[in-house]
């Protein structure tokens, strides 16, 4: 009960740095792997007596001591392996798999290929590095292993960075409802597309949803009861991934845009002539418009490495998984990791390359889009949009607990849980988005200028940058290898921050459509 105790009084505001470092050996709570729990003569009500005492910041800091007592509630360490899986998975899925198939068309494939890999692989490596600090002083928050750090600077630089990350994501999530919703009613009603009713107003539709769906399961108390609506998010995301396989075999290449003013344009006798409203890059010539490209470079291959970093960034939610995880030892935490991001990379690398395959250089950045320009009415498709619609909006919830987090380790470090200051600050985060969404100029603009900023701070810099401070010199010089790895590794995600970075803005200069417009 003192390391409990000790660490109470450490986490939640910060005072007991000090102690913390004279406490190294009590602090270092979370098991090893095959490591037994030794607490059994810790008494289940003295937990409960001091619940009430604890500060919100506190709930996903639990240790081994408290894991498996009755007496806890907030469904600590209750999560099984498979609806963790779930979780972070869904946490990684998002829509960003909309825009991997123009990311392959302004690569090409071998070239997205290794920088898929390349990306999964170091998150994976970066989850590692968050695992291994959070064990070292048995801290399971983002933004209090920055104060462990680097005090106060640190803990503000995490949470404003997971503010913006996921903000940035739950952004692109509804912005998604926003556009594929009303032409999903369009479709189904066979309304005209001038129609002025408030149904087909995707502002509209977008803040329906978000009252009636989101903001109920944002009001859930603990991460771990959204593991069912994940697995339901990720079988749509499944279904999406079926459907853009199966249409690679079924539209003919190439082809023209459905004509909305009753004449069928698309027929057996298709012209080579390439589709009003597609972009070409350096006006491809008509004979190579159907065949793959395996290395392109060009204006917008800038955007590729920022989608991809951000198709990957789960980080904020990692910690507070871990610690809601049934039996959690950093190995089996990593397997949760190493299996959600190779099932997300093998479904966005097979995403990418039926969709690229199907339109070649003529993919818009959000794929249903080239879709719907074939045929608006496709009955598959539009079964693929409710699913993406539904996947992408069971998504919001899970991304939004990290923001909730960050601002209440922010602004009431302290205070103990309140339902009142729950609920504002979900009401509050989601009816800022919602104005966000409505006047953001487009999908693309939000994938890149967020994932160049802050998922490389959340996926590269902090984690390394946490790791060389908060591992003890005496365990691990700072000339030893895996530091001077974790140096390199933060000097890697300051490269691709700048780069991408640079690329946006001499892109959006130069006066490029595609950087600085809409689809």
């Amino acid at each position: 009960m003192e390391t409990a105790q000790s660490e109470m009084s450490i986490i939640p505001n910060g005072k007991g740095h000090e102690v913390a470092e004279d406490s190294t050996v009590p602090m270092k709570t979370l098991p090893q792997d095959g490591e037994q729990n030794c607490t059994q003569n810790v008494s289940p009500r003295r937990f409960e007596d001091a619940e009430g005492n604890v500060a919100e910041s506190q709930e996903f800091l639990s240790t081994m001591e408290n894991k498996n007592t009755t007496g806890f509630t907030d469904f600590e360490g209750k999560t099984s392996f498979g609806m963790s899986v779930f979780n972070l998975g869904n946490a990684i899925m998002g829509s960003g798999i909309l825009g991997l198939a123009y990311a392959m068309a302004n690569t090409g494939v071998v070239l997205f290929l290794f920088l898929l890999t390349a990306v999964a692989g170091l998150s994976s490596y970066s989850i590692h590095l968050l695992l291994r600090s959070s064990g070292i002083v048995g801290i399971r928050a983002y933004e209090q292993l920055g104060y462990r750090a680097f005090g106060m600077p640190g803990k503000l630089a995490a949470g404003i960075a997971i503010t913006l990350q996921n903000i940035g994501a739950m952004s692109s999530y509804l912005y998604i409802v926003k556009s594929e919703f009303p032409l999903v009613i369009q479709a189904f009603l066979g309304v005209d597309t001038t129609s002025s009713e408030w149904y087909l107003n995707g502002n509209y539709l977008v803040v329906l949803v978000s009252v009636s769906i989101i903001l109920p399961l944002a009001l859930m108390k603990q991460l771990g009861y959204l593991g069912y609506t994940s697995g339901f998010s990720l079988s749509c995301m499944v279904f999406f991934l079926i459907a853009v396989i199966y249409k690679k075999f079924q539209v003919l290449c190439p082809f023209q845009d459905f004509s909305f003013n009753g004449t069928a344009a698309l027929n057996a006798s298709v012209s080579v002539e390439p589709a009003i409203g597609f972009h070409n890059d350096h006006a491809q010539e008509a004979n190579d418009s159907c065949a793959p490209r395996m290395f392109t470079i060009n204006s917008q291959t800038a955007y590729t490495i920022p989608i991809l970093a951000f198709a990957f960034v789960c980080h904020p939610e990692v910690l507070p998984i871990y610690t809601e995880l049934r039996n959690p030892t950093k190995r089996r935490m990593q397997h949760v990791a190493n299996i959600s991001i190779a099932v997300m990379y093998t479904m966005y690398f097979l995403a990418a390359l039926f969709g690229y395959l199907t339109f070649y250089g003529k993919v818009e950045a959000e794929l249903l889009h080239t879709y719907s320009r074939i045929d608006p009415y496709d009955t598959l498709i539009l079964c693929v949009r409710l699913a993406v619609l539904t996947a992408v909006t069971l998504t919001v919830p899970i991304v939004l607990f990290p923001v909730r987090r960050a601002i209440q380790q922010m602004l009431f470090p302290n205070k103990t849980f309140n339902w009142v200051r729950h609920i504002i600050i979900a009401v509050s985060l989601i009816t800022f988005i919602n104005m966000l969404v409505i006047f953001a100029p487009n999908i693309l603009g939000i994938f890149g200028v967020i994932g160049a900023t802050s998922a490389p701070c959340l996926i590269f810099i902090f984690p390394a940058v946490f790791y060389i401070r908060i591992v003890p010199k005496d365990e691990e010089p700072m000339r030893s290898t895996p530091k001077i790895l974790a140096a390199c590794f933060a000097f890697l995600g300051f490269l691709f921050m700048i780069m991408s970075l640079s690329f946006i803005i001499i892109d959006w200069t130069s006066g490029s459509s595609k950087g600085g417009s809409g689809h």
